[in-house]
């Protein structure tokens, strides 16, 4: 069985955000890009399913321009096989890279896809359940537990209530949460061996896939500064200011 994973680039979390002038984007220079943490996440568990001997091969797929490459070697110094890196410098929302990702999934053999819940960067949390409903496959989301046996996947998901366990027949897409394991830091003879491993190139054209966005950012803007505390001198007072000031009681 071959695994699926999707990667994508997203800014360092450390990193201070700032909006463009005109409103329409964030500031890109000088931004420290990373795996996001959710997919890393992802990595690991497809990496431990390989070393137990349910998968063969684990492959990376990422979607964007040209340094997205940096992102795929550093899953491969964590121990996937190989990458594929799908070239655009087009904007990419979760409708767009659920259409890349299917596109590629088609091209070859997948038993199983397995990929971060969310990026840190857009919070969208779509992907996944998009490309499950493109497939035609079975889905497991917020998956913080994972067990394979007799040709099926069985899976404990956070949800509401509390946890919830599904068992799902494979191929099918998995996304992951933060309770799923701790993902691996790349090792010095990682990197060495990742710059060695393949990783094919191709472009969107290629894939026949429209990006055009379904979704438009029309203003972004940063949140309001904090206004500072201040004492107060009683419970009334403290009352008194979180019924008519905060508006909160």
């Amino acid at each position: 069985m071959k695994i699926l994973v999707p990667v994508k680039r997203v800014p360092d979390y450390e990193t201070k955000i700032k909006i463009n002038g005109e409103g329409t984007g964030v500031v890109t220079d000088g931004i420290k890009w990373i795996v996001n943490p959710f997919d890393e996440i992802a990595v690991e568990e497809a990496i431990k399913i390989r070393d137990a001997g349910t998968a063969t091969e684990v492959v990376v797929v990422g979607i964007g321009p040209d340094d997205v490459a940096a992102q795929l070697r550093y899953a491969m110094a964590m121990g996937a096989d190989r990458g594929i890196h799908v070239k655009t410098d087009e904007p990419v929302d979760s409708d767009g890279a659920s259409r890349v990702i299917e596109a590629i999934y088609k091209k070859d053999e997948y038993g199983l896809v397995l990929m971060g819940k969310q990026a840190i960067d857009s919070d969208a949390n779509q992907t996944g359940q998009l490309l499950a409903a493109r497939l035609g496959v079975p889905q497991g989301c917020f998956v913080s537990k994972v067990e394979f046996a007799d040709e099926k996947v069985t899976v404990t998901r956070e949800v509401d209530g509390g946890l919830e366990t599904i068992r799902l027949p494979l191929p099918c897409v998995l996304t992951t949460d933060l309770r799923l394991n701790e993902p691996r830091y790349a090792s010095l003879p990682g990197i060495m061996q990742a710059k060695k491993k393949p990783m094919d190139e191709m472009s969107v054209a290629d894939l026949g896939v429209d990006l055009t966005p379904k979704v438009r950012v029309l203003k972004m803007s940063p949140p309001p500064e904090r206004q500072a505390g201040r004492k107060v001198e009683s419970v009334e007072e403290l009352v008194t200011a979180l019924k008519d000031e905060a508006k909160v009681l």
